[in-house]
């Protein structure tokens, strides 16, 4: 249930008074309540409770009345002016986990739908079944090769958007971190669903020769420091991906990144591995570039309905421009992720929505927001969690969106 007011303490007295009339109509339904409290002007102070049930919501209503924290209730205050532009955020692989989609799936028709398509997409260049690899059903393979989680992350996060776009969250721009960009690409419209199915299956498949050759590090250093850091193991180790202002990949040979490591350790530097077997972004890839090529050369790229910056170019994609050698460029460059979104908050986006089955991105989006806040206060936002994949992790993530749109 929505409510809003002009200051705290009338958010407070709002919900008060919300409470006392619900409470004395019992035969009112729940969504009815919610579609009147939608429909009314909204006020600069916002609060939206979440329930099961109108016990719950009741009581969520108590807590605000009471100033009592509550993780049924989101509390926050619109920034003055205009709605924010928005951007839906799409992060490459890491944030999956064993049976993300599956409850969502059974309660919201609109990520159910679009999840099909996705999997019916898939199956042209795929043996397994989408459905049977989330729920992780016995015979069905596993998430940790990359052919499999990469096409899984894809049709999760593309039908995550479409939940979005269905509760009225229309973006203004979206962009995508590695294979995120294909999920971004598949939302702006420059690649139909079975375009992208084809680029996300027939690219990961081809990942899988480089498979114990390579892997990658996460560095919580700026770039231009790793870089410094790296230059002993020139040739065998270089800058994958700038994901914030203190947020860094390394991708490279494996015995480098252990020496590499330690070294970070030793000077008191985070560093941790990423769970991959393979050296994206980086020169390993070019032993897959002719297969990568031809597989992806029927993909027909359309001119962007929606506006996509590219986190490997930094600059803004027509559409047409993202063809087989756009898909096999994005696995061999750098991906600059804290340029695309300083391009972005410079154009005026001030609300980022990581639309994935776990936030991954959503603390470098913020730490970029605080160091150039050009489009004003930033609002960063996930969708799911890892382990909590339900209709109230949903309800809780569009609420926080929605207190500060």
């Amino acid at each position: 249930w929505p409510v809003s007011a002009k200051s705290p303490a009338a958010l407070a007295g709002q919900a008060d008074r919300l409470a006392r009339w619900a409470a004395a109509r019992p035969g009112l339904e729940a969504a009815g309540v919610a579609a009147g409290l939608a429909a009314r002007p909204l006020l600069a102070c916002r609060a939206v409770v979440t329930g099961t049930d109108r016990q719950e919501l009741l009581a969520g209503l108590g807590a605000l009345a009471a100033g009592e924290p509550e993780a049924t209730v989101v509390t926050g205050t619109a920034p003055p002016g205009e709605t924010a532009r928005t951007v839906l955020v799409f992060p490459g692989q890491g944030s999956q986990w064993a049976g993300m989609g599956t409850e969502l799936a059974a309660s919201c028709p609109a990520f159910a739908a679009r999840l099909a398509e996705c999997g019916a997409a898939l199956a042209a260049h795929v043996d397994w079944d989408l459905g049977q690899v989330l729920a992780g059903a016995a015979g069905a393979p596993s998430l940790d090769r990359a052919d499999v989680v990469q096409p899984a992350l894809w049709a999760v996060m593309v039908s995550l958007a479409a939940v979005w776009q269905a509760a009225g969250v229309v973006p203004d721009a979206v962009v995508g971190h590695s294979q995120g960009e294909i999920a971004a690409a598949t939302v702006a419209g420059i690649l139909t669903l079975e375009d992208a199915a084809r680029v996300v299956a027939l690219r990961s498949r081809a990942l899988m020769a480089l498979d114990g050759r390579g892997g990658m590090v996460a560095v919580a250093e700026p770039a231009a420091a790793v870089a410094g850091r790296v230059t002993p193991w020139a040739g065998r180790l270089g800058v994958a991906a700038v994901n914030g202002p203190a947020a860094t990949v390394v991708s490279g040979e494996p015995a480098a990144l252990a020496e590499f490591t330690r070294a970070c350790q030793d000077a008191g530097v985070r560093a941790r591995q990423v769970p991959v077997g393979y050296a994206s972004h980086g020169p390993q890839v070019e032993a897959i570039r002719e297969e990568i090529l031809t597989a992806l050369s029927p993909v027909s790229p359309r001119p962007a309905v929606i506006a996509m910056i590219s986190a490997m170019t930094g600059q803004w994609l027509a559409g047409p421009d993202a063809g087989a050698a756009y898909w096999y460029d994005s696995l061999r460059a750098p991906v600059d992720f804290l340029g695309a979104v300083r391009e972005l908050a410079a154009a005026g986006h001030a609300a980022f929505v990581e639309v994935s089955p776990h936030p991954v991105l959503t603390a470098a989006i913020t730490e970029v927001l605080e160091q150039h806040p050009a489009a004003g206060p930033g609002t960063v936002t996930g969708t799911l969690r890892r382990d909590d994949g339900g209709p109230a992790r949903l309800a809780c993530s569009l609420a926080a969106a929605w207190r500060s749109f």
